[in-house]
C-alpha cells in the first residue's frame, strides 16, 4: 500500500498534469531496470493508474493529517516559521472554502448537488481549506483540509460554516503549540465560531462587516471609538491609515453575548478619497502599539485566495483537474495529496538549501518543475541531492553501469 500512496503522491509531486502519463514515464525508466520512481520515491514497484485509483478510493481523507504536522513540527525546528510569525510570536492560519470539482455526469455519494437554471442537477465537490499565512511574506503553507460533503444522519447538506467547526475539532490541537491566530471572512464572524477557536486553542481575527452586526455596530454608534492616523509613502503612493478600535464589544444580542474586541481601517489615496475599508473583531487587546499590526494581518486572509487556491488551480497544481473520482474517497484522497505536495514545496523552500538555489536559478515555480519534468524523463537521478545539484549547474549525474 505504500507504493500506491507514494505513486499518487509523485503525481502531485512533480506537478504532472496527467496521471497516466505520469505513471508511464515512472515505468519507463532510461536506467536499465532502475527508474526515478525507485531512486527518488522510494518504490519497489510501480502500479498502474487504474490500480492506484481503485486502492486510494475508500481511504480516509483525514489518513495523512499526521503528514502535514510533521512538515510543519519540522520546518518550526529547522526555524522555516520564525519569518511568518507575527503578533508576538503567533502563527496566523487562514481558513475559506474553494470548489475543486463540478460535473453534470460524473458524480459519487460524496458529492454535493445544485439545481441550474435549466433544470438539471450539478454536482461538486468543495473543501475547506486552512493556510498557515503572513503579511509581507510570499510564502505559504497548506494544512489539512476538511471536505464539505454530505454527513450521516444530516438532512441538509454540509456547509462550509460546519466543516470549519469540524477542522477546528479534529486539526487544530496538532497546532495549538504556535499559538495560531485564526482569520475569516464575515461568515465565520458569529459566537459559535468564535468560541470554537477558543475551545480549540487559538485566537480570531475576522472580518466582520456592518450589515451582518447590527448589535455590534449600533453599540459602536453609541461609544467613543479610540482613533490613530498614520501616513506613509510618498506622491502617488502615498496613504493615510485611519485606525479606529473598541474593546469588549458584544458580538450580538442578549445577556450571554460575547464580548469582542473590534477595529475598522480605512486606507485614504492623496486626492483624499477612501479606497478600501476593513473592519475585523479579535479576541486580542486592541491600542495604539497593536492596532496597525492587527489590521496589517487581518487583512492577509486575503493569501488563502490569491497564493493558494488560485497558486493550486492556475500554476501547476492542476486542482480542478479530475484524477480521478471513484465512488468513495478517492476525489478527496487526491486534493489531499495535491495540498501535501504543495506544504512539502513550501517546507523545502523555507528550509533546504540545494531547493533554494534551484528555485532562485529558475524564479517560476512552474519554470523549475518543466525543467525537473523534462531531465527526469532522460536521467535517473540516485538521489534528491543528485538532482537538485544537476538543476542548479547543468551537470548530468553519473548513470549506472
Amino acid at each position: 500500500m505504500g507504493d500506491i500512496g507514494m505513486a499518487a503522491f509523485s503525481v502531485f509531486f512533480m506537478q504532472s498534469p496527467s496521471f497516466l502519463a505520469h505513471q508511464q514515464a515512472l515505468a519507463e525508466g532510461p536506467g536499465r531496470g532502475r527508474s526515478n520512481a525507485h531512486t527518488l520515491f522510494g518504490l519497489s514497484a510501480i502500479p498502474s493508474d487504474n490500480h492506484i485509483r481503485a486502492m486510494l478510493d475508500g481511504v480516509p481523507s483525514d489518513h495523512f493529517d499526521g503528514l502535514f504536522a510533521g512538515i510543519v513540527h519540522s520546518m518550526d525546528e529547522r526555524g522555516g516559521l520564525e519569518a511568518m510569525r507575527r503578533l508576538g510570536g503567533r502563527v496566523l492560519i487562514a481558513l475559506d472554502g474553494s470548489e475543486h470539482f463540478c460535473s453534470r455526469k460524473v458524480s459519487c455519494p460524496q458529492c454535493s448537488t445544485r439545481q441550474r437554471s435549466d433544470g438539471q442537477t450539478e454536482y461538486f465537490h468543495t473543501f475547506l481549506g486552512a493556510t498557515m499565512v503572513a503579511p509581507g511574506h510570499k510564502t505559504v503553507l497548506p494544512l489539512p483540509p476538511e471536505f464539505i460533503r454530505p454527513q450521516d444522519g444530516a438532512a441538509k447538506q454540509d456547509c462550509e460554516n460546519r466543516a470549519a467547526k469540524r477542522w477546528l475539532e479534529r486539526v487544530a490541537p496538532a497546532y495549538a503549540g504556535l499559538r495560531p491566530v485564526y482569520l475569516g471572512d464575515d461568515l465565520y464572524a458569529n459566537q459559535p465560531m468564535c468560541q470554537a477557536i477558543r475551545q480549540a486553542g487559538g485566537s480570531f481575527l475576522l472580518i466582520c462587516k456592518p450589515a451582518s452586526h447590527k448589535t455590534l455596530w449600533e453599540y459602536l454608534d453609541g461609544g467613543d471609538l479610540d482613533s490613530l492616523t498614520e501616513t506613509h509613502g510618498r506622491g502617488t503612493a502615498k496613504r493615510t491609515y485611519r485606525y479606529r478600535w473598541m474593546n469588549a464589544v458584544p458580538i450580538r444580542d442578549g445577556k450571554d453575548a460575547l464580548a469582542v474586541n473590534w477595529l475598522d481601517l480605512e486606507i485614504v489615496n492623496p486626492k483624499g478619497k477612501v479606497t478600501q475599508r476593513f473592519s475585523f473583531i479579535t479576541d486580542l487587546p486592541v491600542d495604539r502599539d497593536t492596532v496597525a499590526d492587527l489590521a496589517a494581518c487581518g487583512r492577509t486572509r486575503w493569501k488563502i485566495e490569491n497564493e493558494t487556491f488560485n497558486v493550486l488551480k492556475n500554476q501547476g497544481y492542476h486542482l480542478e483537474h479530475n484524477f480521478g473520482h471513484g465512488k468513495e474517497t478517492l476525489a478527496s484522497v487526491l486534493v489531499v495529496l495535491n495540498l501535501l505536495a504543495f506544504a512539502l514545496h513550501t517546507g523545502c523552500d523555507l528550509t533546504e538549501a540545494a531547493w533554494q538555489k534551484a528555485r532562485e536559478r529558475f524564479r517560476a515555480r512552474t519554470r523549475m518543475f518543466t525543467h525537473l519534468a523534462t531531465i527526469t524523463t532522460y536521467l535517473v537521478f540516485p538521489s534528491w541531492s543528485a538532482l537538485m545539484r544537476t538543476l542548479t549547474t547543468g551537470a548530468p549525474p553519473p548513470q549506472p553501469p
